[in-house]
């Protein structure tokens, strides 16, 4: 079994109202309204050229908090358990967090942001413009969360 270490550099830091994972909105569906900042390391501060005209980005995250994980989870949708890898649990064998959320501005190298479902403190690894022309399908199919009023 391959157990290379991988390595990344956080590029920054988001702050959140977000002080304990116990209070913590699950998905940004459900932190809408909620305001938060991404603050870049400088040294980045130009890799943010051209993101205002995005109304939206993707944090990915390292969830720092994570310890452990587990490789089935009962979603908050279901009553079942499901393999990790069907859903969006943070227990994951890597704790990478990705959130989508609305981007209101950017002033040098923070960003303030909106829809906020992540905790304090969280080092962040990249940020990446959502656009529907690359990141949805017409024949897209949601496993079991087909089966549940929602999606998770």
């Amino acid at each position: 079994m391959d157990n290379e270490v991988i390595q990344f550099r956080k590029i920054g830091t988001l702050y959140s109202p977000h002080k304990n994972t116990q209070d913590m909105p699950r998905q940004p569906k459900f932190a809408k309204g909620i305001q938060g900042k991404v603050v870049l390391e400088p040294e980045f501060t130009e890799g943010l050229r051209d993101l205002e005209g995005f109304s939206h980005i993707y944090l990915i995250c390292y969830l720092h908090q994570i310890k452990g994980y587990k490789l089935t989870a009962i979603p908050p949708l279901d009553n079942k358990p499901h393999g990790v890898f069907a859903s969006r649990s943070p227990n994951r064998p890597n704790p990478i967090g990705l959130s989508v959320v609305k981007l209101i501005s950017i002033q040098d190298n923070v960003l303030t942001i909106e829809d906020v479902d992540i905790l304090d403190g969280t080092p962040v690894l990249d940020i990446k413009p959502h656009s529907p022309t690359f990141d949805t399908s017409e024949k897209m199919r949601f496993g079991w969360i087909e089966n549940t009023n929602e999606q998770e």
